[in-house]
């Protein structure tokens, strides 16, 4: 393949890469904080779960061994 074909991709290539960001919708701020607060929420309620498995699970363990 010659330069100027592979030029010729790269710069097709960077045109259909424009053409697509054209057609996204990207989220409100309102939609992004919201959706933020979501993650933040499910992320500490995960932490407290395992948080509280891991004390439950050393207690246990640390009773089956010296108890």
């Amino acid at each position: 393949m010659d330069a100027k074909a592979t030029l010729d991709k790269v710069k097709e290539y960077f045109k259909e890469v424009y053409l697509e960001t054209k057609r996204v919708t990207f989220p409100s701020r309102k939609e992004t904080m919201k959706g933020t607060y979501v993650v933040l929420i499910t992320v500490f309620i995960a932490a407290v779960f395992l948080g509280l498995v891991d004390i439950g699970l050393a207690k246990f363990i640390q009773a089956l061994f010296h108890g």
